[in-house]
């Protein structure tokens, strides 16, 4: 059973979003923006259905959470996401101040870490990487597998 305040726990509400994604025929990647132990925003990449190529989990979550909080900046706040992080996602991260992310799978094409890496964030933000890296990697797989 995974504890209430684990990483893994929260990392799976963020798989739970993926998968959302990908039976609506998205890339699966899934997000969760917790603040002080609670989830406060949901969100999946949504590009296909809001013809919007911006639409991206992160960004998603992002505004939500800014909505929810009343403030632009997400200092206490850690993103779960299922994909590292690309480069204009992690440009939003860096601006939002985001106290820390939490990704899944790694990007080996398009993750902002082989562009700049953490220097595309802000100074203070925690990064961790590779929590149910496995499962995150497996689904977005047998998506672009399906898609061939």
């Amino acid at each position: 059973m995974l504890s209430v305040h684990s990483d893994s726990y929260f990392m799976k509400q963020a798989f739970l979003e993926a998968e959302k994604a990908f039976e609506a025929g998205e890339v699966p990647v899934g997000a969760v923006m917790v603040c002080e132990n609670r989830i406060i925003a949901r969100a999946h990449n949504q590009t296909e259905q809001l013809t919007d190529v911006t639409a991206h989990a992160e960004i998603l979550a992002i505004t939500a959470a800014a909505g929810h909080l009343g403030s632009k900046y997400l200092q206490d706040c850690t993103l779960y996401v299922t994909l590292e992080p690309c480069v204009m996602c992690a440009g939003a991260l860096a601006w939002a101040q985001i106290g820390r992310i939490a990704y899944g799978a790694s990007d080996d094409k398009r993750g902002f870490m082989l562009f700049g890496g953490k220097d595309l964030l802000h100074p203070k933000t925690k990064l961790e990487m590779g929590i149910l890296q496995d499962e995150c990697a497996e689904l977005l797989t047998r998506f672009f597998k399906n898609k061939r």
